[in-house]
């Protein structure tokens, strides 16, 4: 793994999967000796706002509330 000029390595998927690394995840670096650690920031009220922020006004169809629980309860 090489680091860039901008100072980035890239994550690979296996490890950001296995460590819920996922787009806009918070996290920090912690030095014990010459070995850098890179730990996931639990923030999770920050996290789930973002998400919510992301969803809003995504729907393309336009359906009630009846409509859409109709076609989920068969």
């Amino acid at each position: 793994m090489r680091i860039t000029s901008k100072g980035q390595v890239t994550i690979p998927v296996d490890i950001r999967e296995k460590m819920g690394f996922l787009p806009d995840t918070e996290v920090k670096f912690k030095i014990t000796g010459n070995t850098v650690f890179l730990e996931r920031v639990e923030s999770s009220s920050k996290r789930s706002r973002h998400l919510i922020n992301q969803m809003r006004r995504k729907a393309t169809v336009k359906m009630t509330t009846d409509e859409i629980l109709a076609l989920t309860r068969g």
